[in-house]
């Protein structure tokens, strides 16, 4: 009788042993399946293309102001769409219509893998970037003082590319007077400026500039307002420098008939019988570059500056699309390409506000 109770409890051991090793592995398939395994020295700061759990990266695009610029804010969109286009992304969208830039960044870095952050007003990056060392942020058009691990800075010589225009806008005044109407009196728009008065000088040692600032980037009645009162000081060319109150001085343009210079995107199909050309600065571009290199594996830039320059490709001259009326002659359009390239190899210094 005992042989039999011990043959039996023997059984039982061996039935539970073998019960318990099957929930065991059934529970680890069930959250392999669902994506929820830890992965040893795991750090989503490194993530690619993929998460762990197989979805897409997270992009949170956030604007200072809002879309519909046709130039500056509507450029980073184009790059961040196509990322998400290319099945490269998931794209999210904030605009801060000018207030709460803070909070915006912190809202951003709560739901996205990675946050661009469009316009100087985005400085509070330096110190909310720390508070989360798993997300990465690229800050477009200004740079954090010091470095930050997870930030990428793009900046841009738009000293250079605007030393180009102020030589198109002399050479095609017949007044002696040219102009440009700046959204503020800030450190980006007076890069703007000074390189449009050096290249404006070049082609004309005699000319006249004249500037003022709208106090805005979101009033196109107050663009239209500045660019009367340039050309009514005798400014025949009026470089815009002021995002969406530029429409302004395109109508003004218009209505007066003197010339405009579109900025950041090639503008000249808005208005392409006023717009002689447009001082490019492509924000797309560059972040459609930096993101493309970090989901290749590549985030050697983050904790970095990167100054997209013309040298780069990212700055230069566009005088719209095959068809659009042209007012800039071929012989200007050649000694402009010959000034690029003398400013490329460093013949021409452009100043610069930075």
């Amino acid at each position: 009788m005992k042989k039999w109770i011990a043959l039996l409890l023997a059984g039982m051991m061996l039935l539970g042993l073998m019960a318990g090793c099957a929930n065991g592995s059934t529970e680890e398939t069930k959250q392999e399946a669902e994506g929820s395994v830890t992965q040893p020295n795991s750090d989503d700061a490194t993530k690619t293309t993929e998460s762990v759990s197989g979805e897409k990266l997270t992009l949170a695009l956030v604007v200072a102001g809002t879309f519909g610029d046709r130039s500056f804010y509507d450029s980073s969109l184009e790059g961040a769409t196509r990322l998400e286009k290319e099945g490269k992304i998931t794209l999210k969208t904030i605009e801060c219509n000018n207030a709460d830039h803070p909070q915006q960044i912190r809202n951003a870095a709560d739901a996205a893998d990675m946050v661009v952050l469009v316009g100087w007003e985005f400085y509070d990056v330096e110190t909310i970037a720390v508070e989360y060392p798993n997300v990465k942020f690229i800050w477009v058009d200004n740079a954090t003082a010091n470095p930050v691990e997870n930030v990428l800075n793009i900046t841009y010589a738009q000293n250079e590319g605007s030393f180009l225009a102020g030589y198109i806008a002399a050479k095609m005044s017949k007044s002696g007077v040219v102009g440009a109407v700046g959204g503020q009196d800030a450190d980006t728009i007076n890069d703007f400026i000074v390189g449009y008065q050096q290249g404006a000088m070049q082609a004309n040692p005699q000319i006249k500039v004249e500037t003022i600032y709208a106090g805005t980037y979101d009033d196109p009645a107050k663009g239209k307002e500045c660019a009367l009162a340039l050309n009514e000081k005798g400014a025949d060319v009026v470089f815009q420098i002021a995002s969406k109150t530029g429409d302004g001085v395109f109508q003004a343009a218009q209505e007066k008939g003197f010339y405009a210079i579109g900025v950041d995107s090639d503008q000249k199909y808005i208005a392409d019988d006023v717009i002689i050309c447009s001082m490019m600065k492509q924000v797309g571009g560059s972040v459609y570059a930096a993101v493309s290199e970090y989901l290749q594996g590549d985030a050697s830039k983050w904790g970095t500056t990167w100054i997209a320059d013309m040298a780069t490709g990212y700055i230069g001259i566009g005088y719209g699309e095959e068809g659009a009326t042209q007012q800039v002659s071929e012989e200007i359009k050649a000694e402009v390409e010959a000034m690029a390239e003398k400013i490329v190899s460093g013949e021409i210094v452009v100043e610069t506000t930075r």
